[in-house]
């Protein structure tokens, strides 16, 4: 049988037309998250991450059109797996600060909430400046750690892989405080893991060093994937989906201010 040039043309047009859009279905990204920071994200005992940040990538990813695998990272180790290549993109609370974005390139903020001070719930300690002589603990390489060696002047820092960790050094008295974003230490609080303590206050917020809120981090260079994570946070903004997540973990907007 025979078959014209234009048929041929036709059917190779429609091959590649579907290979094309098969490709684009099939993009895949891995995303890391710490897996210790609850309520944003938590690894369970099967070794599944969830989680706030959990939720909102998932969203992203839905809205993007993109396959995404979850991996689980230690928190020091997050911008180096990044960069050598391990995964594709962070969501872990992991805020846009000046000294981050010579390392990373961000998404706009997916959230943003203020550091806050927890103390025993029988501590003296009534205001920040009371801090001089006593040891506050903090998750090293974290914007908290930065806050209390700026801000709380005469404390000794004593620093933790993780916020796990600090949260068990002053459950059982070998801190005075802790420093960390208020929505972690309320909830933890609140807990019967955390009854030991209170929060003491909320800090106001250090711009340099806060920065505007935790973004999406991806390499650096890689600004469309930062642009596109970007568009997918406004778009479950609008429709909808970030106030049923943000719903599911809290009673107020941690989006903060637009």
């Amino acid at each position: 049988m025979r078959i014209s040039n234009r048929f041929l043309a036709a059917a190779s047009i429609a091959a590649l037309s579907l290979f094309a859009g098969s490709a684009m279905a099939e993009e895949k990204l891995i995303i890391a998250s710490e897996g210790a920071y609850p309520p944003f994200n938590t690894l369970g005992t099967d070794g599944t991450l969830s989680g706030f940040d959990i939720d909102i990538a998932k969203a992203l990813c839905t809205e993007m059109k993109v396959t995404c695998t979850f991996v689980a990272n230690d928190w020091d180790g997050l911008i180096p797996g990044l960069q050598a290549k391990k995964f594709d993109a962070i969501v872990a609370s992991m805020s846009i600060t000046p000294e981050r974005l010579q390392k990373v390139d961000f998404s706009k903020k997916y959230y943003n909430t203020p550091p806050a001070i927890a103390v025993p719930k029988d501590s003296k300690i009534t205001s920040v400046d009371q801090f001089k002589g006593k040891t506050i603990g903090a998750q090293s390489a974290t914007t908290h750690a930065n806050y209390a060696e700026k801000h709380i002047s005469g404390a000794e820092l004593k620093l933790y892989p993780t916020a796990d960790e600090y949260k068990l050094d002053i459950s059982n008295g070998r801190i005075d405080g802790v420093i960390d974003d208020i929505v972690v230490l309320t909830e933890w609080t609140k807990s019967d893991a955390g009854a030991c303590c209170k929060i003491l206050t909320k800090l106001p917020v250090d711009i340099a060093i806060n920065g505007p809120g935790a973004g999406i981090a991806v390499r650096k260079g890689e600004t469309a994937l930062a642009d596109r994570f970007s568009k997918a946070i406004a778009a479950i903004r609008a429709n909808g989906t970030y106030k049923k997540i943000n719903e599911k973990y809290f009673s107020f907007d941690v989006y903060g201010d637009e």
